[in-house]
């Protein structure tokens, strides 16, 4: 008895990823041209085995100076606009297993946005785990770098539920082994404890220049303390 209750716990879990899955299966579909063109990226250019992989949603995708901002790092970035973690379980083998990298940085934040189709964080957490575990299975040692979800104008009515998520996030980090977490949540902040409206663009949710550069200062800080 006592050898079947592991293998129970493996298939408790192996079915639970199915129904993962198998619940979220619509949800990929808007993405697909999307991956395509970035795994046309990958068939068409060429990066070191110490790259820093980034995965994620538009402030990924976005970031076209990435490359000035993560010198002397090379960045390969793989972000896509509206990125969820439900859909990212469906895209985590096309976006992370082509490539060879010394770490992976992961920011997706539009799964608690103030909107009807919010998911609870134990939810959100289940997700972020399977995407993980995806990667684990061909990178069981790599970094793994979470980046805090930014305080925005636009979604601040639900920070303090988006503050719980990057709270968890931050947890699960400090408990396994190889995994991280990045918070540059407060020098978004003023001193009234409000968003900096100077360092976005018009929509008051994504990064500007200014923007970009305090995310890239902070992220090099905290790649720095691990890969050096």
């Amino acid at each position: 008895m006592k050898r079947l209750i592991p293998l129970l716990v493996l298939l408790g879990f192996f079915v639970g990823s199915c129904n993962l899955y198998k619940k979220y299966a619509d949800t990929a579909e808007g993405w697909e041209e999307e991956i395509t063109n970035l795994e046309y990226r990958d068939d068409n250019e060429k990066y070191p085995d110490d790259a820093i992989l980034f995965i994620g949603s538009s402030s990924i995708r976005r970031w076209d100076w990435i490359d000035e901002d993560m010198a002397p790092y090379i960045p390969i970035k793989r972000g896509y606009g509206g990125a969820h973690f439900t859909d990212m379980i469906h895209f985590t083998k096309r976006l992370v297993w082509p490539h060879k990298f010394q770490a992976l940085c992961i920011f997706v934040a539009n799964d608690i946005t103030g909107g009807e189709n919010d998911k609870s964080i134990p939810e959100v957490m289940r997700l972020f785990k399977e995407v993980v575990k995806t990667v684990r299975e061909r990178y069981p040692e790599v970094p793994i770098f979470q980046i805090a979800i930014t305080p925005t104008n636009s979604r601040w009515k639900v920070w303090p539920e988006v503050q719980k998520l990057n709270a968890a996030f931050a947890d699960y980090c400090q408990k396994h082994d190889n995994m991280y977490y990045i918070d540059p949540s407060a020098k978004y902040l003023n001193e009234q404890g409000m968003p900096r409206s100077e360092l976005f663009v018009g929509d008051q949710l994504h990064l500007n220049e200014e923007g970009y550069d305090i995310w890239a200062a902070v992220i090099k800080e905290e790649l720095d303390k691990v890969l050096k």
